[in-house]
């Protein structure tokens, strides 16, 4: 370094460069296949990492599971909340082998190399039977491309960036990447893929004529565990505490854990389903609904102030600015027994935005209702 000029150092590249080609070793080839209709379908996840899609306000963490035919080049593409588990591929693969009508012979997917990281050789080997048999499950051969070598599934991943490319084309015609609730942007997504799809309409056809016939029902596309029910009326379940029902208390509850959703048993009746939160960066995370314990809050009051889960109680930046108004201008036990008395309204008579917008006029015009005059404006 710094011993050869510039126009040297460039000669020695060209000529090693050069070297190479002559002499080197040998190159590794593409061997670009013949695509024929109905013999495979491609699953595979990718990250949206120039895109920011917010929901409500918030930005929305989130990947694209892509499905597509090769030969047709049909695409189906799911919103997945979490990482590359076996639900987000077995729900994102069912939903679109139904919308599809039928059954690819062959089923080729990455290693799930996100599902496999620090996973112990038994469960790994669990991930693969329970992916094999998704696969037998519509006559599906379940094959993987070699860990690593991504242009083995380059049918999937090289569309990729053009339905990204055309995702933030959309946006940028939206005029907004806000969507008022998920359901909203899963709606939006799906018409767009939509739009894509109708453009191979002939080719997708003759596909379809080769594709096997699905099963009766589909086949479980999440995973299980049991969890107990604590004296706070809360489980925990991957570092994240939910809370349930207090009816629930003392139970042992079977989890079917989906991408998006808990949905909990008590034997075989469900009992709840429960919106799916994940932890970040290794830390706990909270998913509180104060519906599931108001009834218990509204006979001890006062319990609010201090409980661990006060701040998760209030369900927006609404409420909390209303409990502050309230800490700061009552006496602290009226302050509690009036905070818990607005929740148990915002419960009872399901008006908790309609509430939070009252108040918070209220409060900007210098005043503050009592519970009982709330209940008459909104339960009258």
């Amino acid at each position: 370094p710094e011993q050869f000029g510039n126009g040297k150092k460039r000669t020695f590249q060209r000529r090693v460069k050069t070297w190479k080609a002559l002499h080197g070793a040998d190159k590794e080839v593409m061997f670009r296949q013949v695509q024929e209709p109905g013999r495979q379908g491609l699953s595979d996840f990718t990250e949206l990492k120039a895109i920011v899609v917010t929901v409500g306000g918030e930005v929305l963490e989130h990947r694209l599971y892509h499905f597509r035919l090769p030969y047709s080049g049909w695409s189906h593409i799911k919103i997945v909340l979490g990482g590359e588990s076996f639900s987000a591929l077995a729900e994102g693969l069912q939903e679109a082998l139904w919308r599809l009508g039928g059954a690819p012979l062959e089923h080729r997917t990455d290693s799930l190399s996100a599902a496999y990281k620090n996973l112990s050789v038994e469960a790994r080997e669990d991930l693969t039977e329970r992916y094999e048999n998704l696969c037998r499950h519509y006559g599906m051969t379940a094959t993987r491309n070699n860990r690593g070598v991504s242009h083995e599934n380059g049918a999937v991943e090289s569309p990729h960036g053009h339905i990204k490319h055309r995702i933030a084309q959309a946006l940028l015609l939206r005029d907004s990447v806000d969507f008022r609730c998920l359901g909203d942007y899963r709606r939006w997504l799906d018409t767009l893929v939509g739009r894509f799809n109708r453009r191979c309409a002939e080719a997708l056809a003759i596909e379809r004529e080769q594709l096997r016939a699905l099963p009766v029902r589909r086949t479980t596309d999440y995973s299980e565990a049991v969890v107990a029910v604590t004296t706070s009326s809360t489980i925990e379940l991957k570092r994240v505490l939910y809370s349930v029902p207090s009816r629930l208390i003392g139970e042992n509850l079977r989890l079917h854990i989906f991408d998006d959703r808990l949905e909990a048993f008590v034997g075989a009746t469900r009992a709840i389903t429960l919106p799916r939160v994940y932890s970040v960066n290794h830390e706990r995370a909270r998913c509180i609904d104060y519906r599931h314990l108001i009834n218990a809050l509204a006979r001890k009051p006062q319990a609010f102030r201090y409980s661990q889960l006060r701040d998760d109680l209030l369900p927006n930046a609404t409420y909390r600015a209303i409990w502050q108004h309230l800490d700061e201008h009552l006496e602290a036990r009226a302050a509690c027994k009036r905070i818990v008395g607005i929740l148990a309204l915002a419960a009872r008579a399901e008006c908790e935005q309609a509430l939070g917008v009252y108040l918070s006029e209220q409060i900007a015009a210098g005043t503050m209702p009592t519970v009982h005059v709330l209940e008459q404006r909104f339960e009258g």
